[in-house]
């Protein structure tokens, strides 16, 4: 007899505006199985979990629970038909013990009180609440004292904890999104525990991770997503790894992007040696010569971003040096980094790249308020005319200069963003996702200008999720897993099955 299907979502489709975030999402979860959920950045595994977390409403597809069809208008709702959902950075109440942050909103309370008229007593019964919680880490297999302050305890006891509030509120599915990326060998293994714990009990698990290793090491059975779409599922015995990541990144070679060459190589603009930051990357070390485009790929967590703030100098490292042009720069000073001619367009266009109740013009100025600056005042003229050349060259689309930057597109941010770090002619631009959320046609126009920068001889470092755009747009890619970098690919050799096989640190790389 087969195990009873708990939770099914077929055909599901989900949209942002004119980002199709998930076109055919597709999961079955069955009772006493653990089921992985694998697929590249961008594949919609995000939007699915979201959806069955109640956070968004799918725009078509059928959702059943227990066999009856559902639909989850909220986070409680997902809850109350017996849905948790363990993020891998869990949020509990610092201040609050383990019980009480399992049991937060509903603690038991005592029994009535009073003589005749019986009274309620509505204080909170911490002994049996206490207990349960007890209880539940016996089920589980780890001794958690419930008395413990939650503030200091391990990313891997929170999420235990949050394991505990899920079986206190009888979840039968639990869906944990990256559970083991900040863990420790060790910690992975007792979560493991864990997991076979809420298995053999017949809860469904759905197990989301970048690492294959722990898929075949957990899973039952597996699920891969690609480009918002169901691609495949099936036991994982069935599969090897390479099968995985081909499925994975099983787009046809036509599809691809063509490749923006530059005009080659010259000497070295950047050096990166040994740089490391503690829980975030360690001994990184590479180079960027003019006139080269170098991708820093990688899964999410991997530390990339990481590496680019902190050769900006926004996030302070332990160890290692940055030199531009032979010149070492001072460790966490994005002014250094900028006087050597240093240019950052970061991933969050509109929180750390835009001002975004300024205009256009004065978005565009920003960084160079220094040369357009006389005895201390902007130049309101030379403002302007920076911004108009800028505007001109980049095409960005916009009713007049003096509009605020939050009346543009996606597209024409980003194009602001990129005008206000070339208007300094930076001989080293790095760029942090360059198109994430833009369309296709505005995508196409930075590729484009990507490769005309480095015809001119900028060094540009690109740090992007797409694998279309790091095999198109880049001469040299450098793979980071876990902090380190771990592959580095000519563009003649670059596969995308090779550069995931190195993130996801597959032991078997697909032919």
């Amino acid at each position: 007899m087969s195990p009873a299907v708990l939770l099914e979502l077929r055909h599901a489709a989900k949209a942002f505006g004119a980002v199709r975030a998930l076109a055919d999402g597709e999961i079955e979860l069955r009772a006493g199985e653990v089921h992985a959920l694998v697929g590249e950045n961008g594949a919609g595994k995000s939007t699915l979990v979201k959806i069955l977390a109640g956070v968004h409403q799918p725009d078509a597809g059928a959702l059943a629970i227990n066999g009856r069809e559902a639909r989850l208008h909220g986070p409680a709702a997902a809850r109350d038909a017996g849905i948790a959902v363990i993020y891998q950075e869990p949020a509990l109440f610092g201040d609050l013990t383990v019980a009480e942050n399992m049991f937060v909103g509903r603690q038991p309370l005592r029994g009535a009180r009073g003589g005749r008229f019986r009274l309620p007593d509505r204080r909170i019964d911490r002994a049996a609440m206490h207990d349960q919680a007890a209880e539940i880490f016996g089920r589980l297999g780890v001794p958690l004292d419930p008395a413990v302050i939650a503030r200091g305890l391990s990313i891997a006891d929170q999420q235990v904890v949050e394991i505990g509030k899920a079986l206190s509120l009888d979840a039968r599915v639990i869906v944990m999104d990256e559970p083991t990326a900040a863990l420790s060998a060790a910690e992975v293994d007792r979560l493991f525990d864990v997991v076979r714990a809420l298995k053999a009990h017949g809860a469904a698990v759905l197990f989301i991770s970048h690492r294959l290793e722990e898929v075949f090491a957990l899973c039952d059975r597996v699920t891969v997503m690609r480009d918002g779409r169901h691609v495949l599922t099936g036991d994982v015995g069935d599969f090897t790894p390479a099968d995985l990541v081909r499925a994975m990144v099983g787009r046809e070679l036509a599809e691809r992007e063509p490749r923006a060459t530059g005009g080659g190589p010259g000497e070295t603009v950047l050096r990166v040696e040994r740089l490391t930051r503690e829980g975030a990357f360690t001994d990184v070390s590479f180079t960027v010569a003019a006139g080269e485009i170098v991708a820093l790929a990688g899964l999410v967590g991997a530390g990339r971003s990481e590496v680019a703030r902190a050769i900006f100098g926004i996030d302070r490292y332990d160890a290692g040096a940055v030199t531009v042009g032979g010149a070492k720069l001072k460790r966490a000073s994005p002014t250094s980094a900028m006087a050597a001619g240093i240019g950052f367009v970061p991933e969050d266009r509109r929180q750390q790249g835009l001002v975004m109740d300024m205009s256009v013009q004065q978005n565009v100025a920003l960084a160079s308020l220094g040369r357009l600056r006389k005895a201390g005042l902007i130049r309101a003229a030379s403002e302007r005319g920076m911004a108009s050349d800028w505007a001109a060259r980049l095409a960005i689309a916009c009713g007049r200069l003096t509009d605020p930057v939050a009346t543009l597109s996606g597209g024409n941010q980003q194009k602001v963003v990129l005008a206000k770090w070339l208007g300094r002619r930076p001989a080293v631009l790095i760029v942090d996702e360059p198109t994430r959320g833009i369309d296709v046609g505005t995508k196409a126009e930075v590729h484009r200008l990507l490769a005309d920068l480095a015809r001119e001889g900028v060094a540009v470092l690109m740090i992007s999720s797409e694998l279309p755009e790091v095999l198109g747009v880049s001469d040299r890619i450098l793979v980071m897993r876990e902090g380190r970098l771990v592959a580095e690919l000519a563009r003649e050799r670059a596969t995308e099955e090779a550069v995931m096989s190195a993130a996801m640190g597959t032991r078997e790389v697909p032919a």
